[in-house]
Formats: C-alpha cells, structure tokens, sequence
C-alpha cells in the first residue's frame, strides 16, 4: 500500500507545493481548505496528473468537529495515515501596532495557527500509535510548517509571531511525547516565501533581499519548502525528531 499524507491548507502556495512535492514521489495526498471542493478541482487534477491519487477534505482547522470530520475522511478513504503536515495558517486581516491590536484578531490566529495543528497533531498522533501498535514497522511523521516569525519580531503582526513561537514548542511537545512510538516530529521553519501572503509586500522585501537581508540573494519559493517536506516524511533524518529545519536562505544567520 502507497504511503498516505495530510497537508492541511494544501489547496494552494506552500501546502500545493508540499502536497505536489509528495504526490510527485509516490506519496498519496489530502489536502485541506475552507474552500468549496469545486474550487480547488485545479489543484486536484494537478496533483492526480502525477499518478497519485489525491483527496479533498474540506474543513476549518480551528473547528473542533472540522478536524474530526477531516481525519474521518483520510480514514475512509485511505484507510491509513503515514504523514500529517500542519500547514494551514492565516496572517492578520489587518496588520496592526500591538498598542492597537484586538482580541479578535488574536483569538483568529491562534485558532487557526496554533490550538488547530495542535489538536489536529492530537487526533492524527491517536490514529499513528493505533497504526504503529497494529504493525510495528509502519511508518508515521509528522511535520508543522512554522516561520521565522517564531524568532524574528514583526511588531504590526504581533498576534502571528506569538502563534508561530507557539509553534515551535508544539513540535517539541509532540516529539517528546510520541519519541516512545518512534513517531519523529519535525518543523519546518521557512523565510521569505512568495506566496499569496506576502504579494502585498513584494516591493518591500525585493529592496531587503538585495540589499542583503537573506544570505541568498532571491525569494524563497513554494517549491523549496516542499523539498524540506519531503526529505523528512521519507525519513532522510531518523535521529533528529523534534528539530527545526530552516527554509530561509540564511535570513536568521547572525552577521556583523
């Protein structure tokens, strides 16, 4: 049986690519979104035109009977989970000073950012250690899709940072407690990626990478998170669970 994975918010930028990514090398894929299925056929189609099949299910991640309804899906439909990818994740709707942000804003992104993979990771990691008790070789990770900003302070943002520093924790918390069931979990921690979130901020940070802020001088892609995805879910680093990999052309190397 083809190995399975989960790629919350894999409809489109660095899901669809984690989601192609993986599809692309055998892998059988859900993906996850808030949008109607008839909206994503796109997506679909593109992933199914590698030879793997790919799923959709539909759900909100900060929905408690959304991530049941989800991981009720890839069970019912691969019967099977081999890798979950947390990467369903939302900017605030307006970026603002900390002196003026809301509890709305706040309680939106850590509903989506960080209680969702939490809880999510929670009703996946039940059904990896059921899978792991029935078959003792069966292969399961998992992987949460953070950011820089878990580190790297963006004051007008203030509510994402502290989602993406929940982040970081949750990857530990999750490798300590499942390193019993040989179950590594991974973050992947990515930079400056060209996706939907940051267009609004293209002109901005096109002056910041040439003038040095990252190491490698250009835009980080969707396709080069996939590839740090992809490298861990086919267990190219069996002794590093609870590690970071960082997907950010050096931005975060310390420099004078």
């Amino acid at each position: 049986m083809k190995l399975t994975a989960l790629v919350t918010g894999g409809s489109r930028g660095i899901g669809f690519a984690i989601a192609t990514k993986l599809c692309q090398n055998g892998y059988d894929v859900a993906i996850n979104g808030v949008r109607s299925e008839d909206r994503v056929q796109d997506a679909l189609e593109e992933l199914r035109a590698t030879g793997s099949e790919a799923i959709y299910c539909q759900g909100d991640v900060s929905s408690a009977d959304d991530r049941t309804a989800i991981i009720d899906k890839v069970r019912s439909e691969f019967g099977q989970l081999n890798v979950l990818v947390n990467n369903a994740g939302v900017a605030p709707k307006e970026r603002k000073d900390p002196l003026q942000a809301t509890e709305e804003s706040y309680d939106r992104v850590m509903d989506i950012n960080l209680k969702g993979p939490y809880f999510l990771t929670q009703l996946a990691a039940r059904w990896m250690v059921e899978q792991k008790e029935e078959k003792a070789n069966f292969d399961a990770t998992i992987v949460t899709i953070g950011s820089i900003s878990a580190t790297i302070v963006s004051p007008n943002r203030g509510e994402y940072c502290i989602s993406k520093a929940g982040l970081a924790m949750h990857n530990k918390v999750w490798a300590v407690r499942l390193a019993e069931y040989d179950i590594p979990v991974y973050e992947v921690r990515p930079g400056i990626i060209a996706t939907d979130m940051t267009s609004g901020v293209t002109e901005k940070y096109d002056k910041l990478i040439a003038d040095g802020l990252t190491v490698q001088r250009r835009w980080g892609q969707p396709e080069d998170v996939g590839k740090a995805v992809l490298s861990l879910a086919d267990g190219d680093f069996p002794y590093s669970s609870g590690e970071v990999m960082m997907v950010d052309g050096g931005l975060s190397v310390q420099r004078l």
